[in-house]
C-alpha cells in the first residue's frame, strides 16, 4: 500500500487530506512543518510527499532542497495558497514533481498522486534492472591480472579520461568498457557501442557522425550518428584498429574540438562524449605500417588496460564456470547443474583460444547435453580439446 507524507502547518488541511487519502486506501503520515517533515523522512520511507510551501521553522522549498541535496528519490508535490507561476517554476527547478494550488481540486490531486507513484515505481524498477544488468556483466575472477584491471577501473572510471582496452578476441574487452561506464559519472546516460570491424568502410562515417537527407544515394532521410546519440554519455569504439584512415581523421577532429559535422552537412554540432576504445591489434605496429594514425592513438589511450587471455588466468576458470552455470540456469529457467572436480580439472587444462567467449559456449553446451552433475566423460564427449 503506497505511503504518503503530508507536510503542512494547517491542521485543517492535513485532516482533510488524510481523510481523502485514507478513503483511497493510502497509508498517510503527517508533519506540521519542514523540520518535523525532515525528521519523518529520515526515519521512514515514503512513496510521495505532499508539501506546503509557506511554513514556520523550515518552509517547503527549504525541505525540498534539503531532500534533493541528500539524494532522496521521493517525489514532492508542492501545495500552496500563495502559488503563482514564479513559485511553481522555482519549485520545479529545485526538483518538485508537480505544483498544486490550495484548495486542491480532488481529481487533480488524485491524478497527480497516481502519476507520482508511477514515477516512483519506474525509478525502483530501473534500479532493479541496473543491478540485474550489473550482475550479468560482472567481471569474474581473482587472478592478479583481473585484480589489477578492477583496481584500474576504480581509479579511471570517475574521470573523463579516454581509455584504450586491448586484448585477444573473446577476452572481455566490452565488459571492461561497460564497467568503466557503469562506475562513471555518466552512468545515468547511455553507453553507445560501435563495432568498427562490422561496418563497411564507406558507411562508418555515416554511422559515427550521421548524415543529412540526400547526402548520398541511399540517404532518404536525416540520420543521427553515434556521437550525437552518446552525447552526455559514453561512446565505445570496439575494434577501432579496423577503422578507415578517413574515419580516423574525423574522429580525431571530433575529439579535439568536441564537435562533429554530419555527412553532407555544413553545420558543426557540439558533443560531450567520453570515448572508450578497444582493439585486438597491435596499434603501434599498425602505426608503423601506416594503417593507424599516431595522433589519434595518443588521443584515445590516456589509460591503457590490457585484458589477459584466459590461458594466462587459468586460476579463474573454476570461478568463471561457476558463474556461467548460475547464469545459464537463470536464462533457461532450469535448476542449476553442477560440475564435478575431474571435469573442472579437464577444463582448466584446455588452451581456450577463444577465451571467455569460448568457455561460456562450452559450459552452455555441457549444460544442454549432460546429466547432472556434469562429468569428465561429458567434457571428453562434447568438448573439442
Amino acid at each position: 500500500m503506497p505511503k504518503i507524507l503530508i507536510v503542512d502547518d494547517e491542521k485543517s488541511i492535513r485532516d482533510t487530506l488524510i481523510e481523502i487519502l485514507e478513503f483511497e486506501k493510502y497509508t498517510v503520515d503527517q508533519a506540521s512543518d519542514g523540520k518535523e517533515g525532515w525528521i519523518m523522512l529520515e526515519k521512514n520511507t515514503y512513496d510521495v510527499v505532499l508539501c506546503d510551501i509557506k511554513m514556520p521553522r523550515m518552509d517547503g522549498l527549504e525541505l525540498l532542497e534539503k531532500v534533493m541535496t541528500e539524494g532522496y528519490q521521493v517525489p514532492f508535490v508542492m501545495i500552496s495558497a500563495h502559488g503563482n507561476i514564479e513559485t511553481a517554476v522555482e519549485a520545479t527547478k529545485k526538483g518538485a514533481f508537480d505544483f498544486i494550488q490550495k484548495p486542491p481540486d480532488l481529481n487533480r490531486l488524485l491524478i497527480t498522486l497516481r502519476n507520482a507513484l508511477d514515477r516512483t515505481e519506474l525509478v525502483q524498477e530501473t534500479k532493479k534492472l541496473r543491478k540485474k544488468v550489473s550482475k550479468a556483466y560482472n567481471i569474474v575472477g581473482e587472478s592478479k591480472g583481473i585484480i589489477e584491471i578492477k583496481e584500474t577501473i576504480e581509479k579511471v572510471a570517475p574521470t573523463d579520461a579516454r581509455v584504450m582496452i586491448t586484448g585477444e578476441n573473446g577476452t572481455g574487452k566490452e565488459l571492461v568498457a561497460r564497467w568503466i561506464h557503469e562506475k562513471s559519472q555518466r552512468s545515468s546516460s547511455d553507453l553507445i557501442e560501435v563495432n568498427c570491424a562490422a561496418i563497411p568502410s564507406e558507411l562508418i562515417e555515416s554511422e559515427l557522425f550521421g548524415h543529412e537527407k540526400g547526402s548520398f544515394t541511399s540517404a532518404h532521410k536525416q540520420r543521427i550518428g553515434k556521437f550525437e546519440q552518446a552525447n552526455g554519455g559514453t561512446l565505445f569504439l570496439d575494434e577501432i584498429g579496423d577503422m578507415s584512415l578517413s574515419a580516423q581523421a574525423k574522429v580525431l577532429r571530433a575529439l579535439q574540438e568536441n564537435q562533429i559535422t554530419r555527412v553532407g552537412g555544413d553545420k558543426s554540432i557540439k558533443v560531450n562524449v567520453r570515448v572508450l576504445a578497444a582493439t585486438n591489434k597491435n596499434l603501434k605496429a599498425e602505426i608503423e605500417e601506416g594503417r593507424f594514425r599516431e595522433d589519434l592513438y595518443h588521443r584515445i589511450s590516456v589509460v591503457v588496460i590490457k585484458v589477459p587471455a584466459l590461458r594466462e588466468r587459468s586460476d579463474d576458470i573454476n570461478m568463471l564456470a561457476d558463474h556461467f552455470l548460475d547464469q545459464i540456469a537463470s536464462e533457461y529457467g532450469d535448476p542449476r547443474k553442477e560440475i564435478d572436480s575431474k571435469a573442472l580439472s579437464e577444463l582448466v587444462k584446455m588452451p581456450w583460444t577463444g577465451n571467455i567467449r569460448e568457455l561460456r559456449n562450452v559450459i552452455e553446451r555441457l549444460v544442454i547435453m549432460s546429466d547432472n552433475p556434469i562429468k569428465l566423460s561429458d567434457v571428453k564427449k562434447y568438448v573439442d580439446a
